[in-house]
């Protein structure tokens, strides 16, 4: 950029640049621009031909994108529509205002909507449609510091109670209202979730991709339903927020418009005070495939800029840094003619006649209602690429001296009674003085022409939003009979877990039914999860089709590429594929259509790279299956520390809706599948379930009668080793059951141990349920039969100390400990994983066969039912160094 800049600043011939210049000219006074950019595009190629290496300068100049002659007319009426703005405004500040004058320090945000109240009024009163019987409804990513202004507007519809208003961020009563955008503590309002910041904007992106795979596949009508998408400039600055631009603008998604609040201030400071940040985020835009409208300036600039004949203005509101033009907010009217139109002798004389009030009114563009329905009108009509609106705005606009364009004033909740007065006065709010301590919500009454002018609009687009869709349709599951392939016994064909989780789908797709509702989605990692079968029987979804014969087109399995393509192949982004996976989840609630969406992803990029996604597939109700692959930290051997997983299930676990299963056979793994189908499709359960499988092949036997609910519960005997004098209770999951099996079996040779074996798919389960046992009894003193764990009913009266291992980190297990009757040992994998085989791992972790066993004699010895020297024969026996450094290694 700055080459193309040396380059544009050199004139070597200025006369024959304005005859350039005038025949341009007269080509768009004959023929148009459009006619005008072809002729300079032909002439940049011919250049280029010739050898001239012209730089690509994505960026425009720093004006509207709109000039004021093509601007549409709105059809609002401008006064009335400015006195609801004003009225949201201060019924914005009052609860948060409000609330702060309580005990307790609730926090809350004034400066965001006060710098975007035009941005969603407009939208609100002209375009954001509700679904009806004539449109499938539109779709709102609210910024999250925003939600008072939400509330403030349906405070007026007559939605919400002055009570509620006056619980903001006090919920636990019931009356209150959520601090953000929480489809869980509110799930008849919020659409979605849109804190923590930049999760929105990708969130955004991946939803409005999924409407265009629901209409590709015919399941879902085309329609102009929107994906409209509120953010801050400061929120840019996530990874998440521009990461996947580029997918918008590939797939021509005209379904989907950012909204950028570009007030130039993030939470501590300036966004880019020595730059520009409108600039930044066209050329990243623009570059990305997308529709780029600027929205600078306000109408009270109009005039000056139709004067602006040199170019002068323009050249100094490029110069200008976005630093120096928060000090013109901050600094008033005086301070902008000195420091900003005084730097040129013309721009000075294009204000001297203007007052130092005249010169602080000029508007931002964000701020006019004329140049915003201007920009989205445009993004409505624009069609194959999605839109991003730059508007740009003033940080706590209307804030005054308590917070209007300074750095503290992301966190302003408070303001003394002189700065209300003067937010009073400036918007005209009817509320006398002797009042202005209690800072009184404003309602003009049902019958104002205010609140008639806003549900006469809302009914216009089909009716109030945000509202949110709690149920669909439900469907029929299959019962676990049809997944009887994968129930039985393998006999001597060794398979993986994660194969028993293919077939189990493969079957699912025979469902007439569910088979439509499935989606497949994977992120480049297809053929590591034995799935490419699929690419050529239900193909992978390209919304253009395939353009190009694969290289692999004379084999079985071929990558085929399909407009009507089931599978969602992302590519390498564990993120991109978690926000299809929540569009296709939450789609009984936007689309009235339920879906079931499988991502099956390495368990190590799961919930550690993604988990603030996971968090906010909870709170947006989300339900599906998440599969982490290749689990453990001790099965999938040779890629070592940055790939095994030893800790998901530990932070699955703290997602309260996500139901955790680490399953070793084939049957549980399709227990809980159909028990999973039918939770979330049949009974619309709000959970999600996350199913670690792997990759290890063993023999699968068949399923114990009468193990499913036990399987669904978290533990069931697998083997019961029947009367001993010496006992034992073997505990594991996942691959390392199978190490509880042979220890079992070498407890039994060499020390005359039996042991019942038990299968825990679901430690998580496990521990949820001895928890509410407590609390149960805790809240019923006085109750007939106390209630007992599920894990201690199964365990009560069981001889023998019990011994856990997982592939896991020690927590995992541990988590049942208190409901646990007898002497309890727990082996886990802690510390970083390793590159090695799987039976040095187990070893170096000390979860396999021979540390079980020697546990288990350890534990027998603390209970004198052997001795220490048992103990030692043990550790000589099964080869264990008691001199080994502790695997954890810090």
């Amino acid at each position: 950029m700055n080459i193309l800049q040396d380059i544009l600043n050199q004139d070597l011939d200025p006369v024959e640049t304005q005859e350039w210049i005038d025949a341009l000219n007269a080509v768009i006074g004959v023929d148009g621009a459009e006619r005008a950019h072809y002729l300079l595009e032909r002439m940049v190629d011919a250049t280029r031909r010739a050898g001239g290496h012209l730089p690509f300068m994505p960026t425009t100049e720093y004006v509207n994108t709109i000039p004021t002659s093509a601007e549409p007319h709105s059809p609002g009426d401008a006064a009335i529509e400015w006195r609801i703005r004003s009225i949201l405004r201060w019924n914005a500040l009052a609860t948060v205002v409000r609330a702060n004058r309580k005990p307790g320090e609730l926090g809350g945000h004034i400066a965001s909507f006060a710098s975007s109240a035009t941005l969603y009024d407009v939208g609100f009163n002209h375009f954001f449609h509700a679904p009806d019987e004539t449109h499938p409804g539109d779709l709102l990513y609210v910024q999250g510091h925003s939600s008072p202004g939400i509330y403030a507007r349906a405070f007026l519809e007559g939605r919400i109670s002055e009570e509620q208003l006056d619980n903001f961020r006090m919920e636990t009563g019931g009356k209150g209202l959520s601090s953000y955008p929480h489809p869980w503590l509110m799930p008849e309002f919020w659409q979605t979730p849109t804190v923590s910041m930049g999760l929105g904007p990708i969130s955004a992106i991946y939803q409005a991709r999924f409407w265009k795979y629901l209409e590709g596949r015919k399941l879902m009508p085309e329609s102009n339903r929107k994906v409209w998408c509120f953010m801050g400039d400061g929120e840019t600055d996530e990874p998440e927020s521009l990461g996947a631009i580029t997918l918008g603008g590939r797939e021509k998604l005209d379904n989907l418009v950012f909204v950028i609040n570009c007030n130039l201030q993030r939470l501590d400071g300036p966004v880019r005070g020595n730059g520009k940040i409108i600039q930044e985020l066209e050329g990243a835009f623009r570059g990305a495939g997308w529709n780029v409208v600027k929205v600078v300036w306000g109408s009270y600039w109009d005039p000056l800029l139709a004067r602006d004949t040199k170019g002068v203005l323009r050249k100094l509101m490029m110069e200008t840094l976005d630093g120096e033009y928060q000090n013109c907010k901050a600094f008033g009217g005086a301070y902008t003619r000195e420091h900003f139109f005084g730097k040129y002798p013309e721009t000075a004389e294009m204000v001297a006649n203007l007052s130092d009030e005249d010169i602080w009114r000029l508007n931002r563009g964000g701020h006019d209602p004329h140049k915003v329905y201007a920009a989205y009108a445009e993004a409505m009509a624009h069609k194959g690429q999605p839109t991003v609106i730059l508007a740009k705005t003033v940080k706590g606009y209307g804030m005054g001296l308590a917070g209007e364009s300074l750095n503290p004033t992301h966190n302003q909740k408070k303001m003394d009674t002189a700065a209300v007065k003067a937010f009073r006065d400036r918007f005209a709010i009817p509320v006398p003085d002797d009042k202005l301590d209690d800072v009184p919500y404003y309602h003009p009454g049902v019958d104002s022409p205010e609140v008639k002018y806003m549900l006469e609009k809302r009914k216009a687009l089909g009716g109030f939003l945000p509202h949110r869709r709690t149920k669909s349709e439900s469907l029929p599951t299959p019962d676990l009979a049809f997944f009887e392939q994968v129930t039985k016994s393998t006999g001597e064909r060794e398979i993986s877990t994660t194969m028993a989780f293919v077939r189990a789908l493969n079957l699912t797709l025979r469902d007439k039914i569910i088979a439509p509702r499935i989606v497949p989605i994977v992120a480049d990692e297809a053929r590591t999860f034995g799935m490419e079968g699929m690419f050529r029987q239900i193909g992978i979804y390209a919304p253009f089709g395939q353009k190009y014969k694969p290289v692999d087109a004379d084999q079985l399995m071929y990558y085929r590429e399909d407009q009507t393509g089931q599978v969602l192949q992302e590519g390498i982004t564990e993120a991109g594929a978690m926000g299809s996976w929540l569009a296709a989840a939450t789609s009984y609630s936007t689309n009235n259509l339920p879906m079931l969406p499988v991502f099956i992803f390495y368990s190590m990029f799961g919930m550690q790279r993604i988990g603030d996604l996971c968090w906010l597939a909870g709170d947006m109700r989300a339900r599906g299956f998440l599969i982490g692959g290749t689990a453990g930290r001790t099965t999938l051997n040779g890629e070592g520390l940055q790939h095994e997983d030893g800790h998901s299930h530990l932070l699955a676990g703290a997602i309260p809706n996500c139901r955790s299963y680490d399953p070793t056979f084939a049957y549980e793994v399709a227990v809980i599948m159909q028990d999973g189908m039918r939770r979330m499709l049949t009974e619309q359960e709000d959970c999600f379930y996350y199913v670690t499988v792997m990759n290890e092949n063993y023999a699968h036997p068949e399923m114990p009668a009468g193990a499913e609910e036990g399987i669904v519960k978290g533990m069931y005997l697998f083997k019961d080793g029947g009367k001993a004098k010496l006992k034992a209770q073997l505990l594991g999951s996942g691959t390392i059951l199978r190490e509880a099996i042979f220890a079992a079996e070498l407890l039994e040779k060499d020390f005359g141990v039996k042991c019942d074996i038990w299968s825990c798919p679901s430690f998580n389960a496990l521990r949820r349920d001895g928890f509410d046992a407590e609390r149960d009894n805790r809240l019923h003193p006085e109750a007939k039969k106390p209630r007992k764990a599920y894990v201690t009913e199964c365990l009560e009266g069981r001889q023998g100390p019990a011994i856990a291992a997982t592939d896991y980190v020690r927590n995992y297990a541990d988590q049942i400990r208190a409901f646990v009757p007898q002497k309890y040992t727990v082996l886990g994998t802690d510390g970083f994983g390793r590159s090695d085989t799987r039976a040095n791992l187990r070893r170096f972790f000390e979860v396999d066969r021979f540390y079980i066993a020697h546990a288990t004699i350890a534990a027998l010895a603390d209970e004198g039912k052997l001795t220490k020297a048992d103990v030692s024969k043990a550790i000589k026996l099964y080869g264990i160094d008691p001199e080994k450094a502790n695997p954890i290694g810090v």
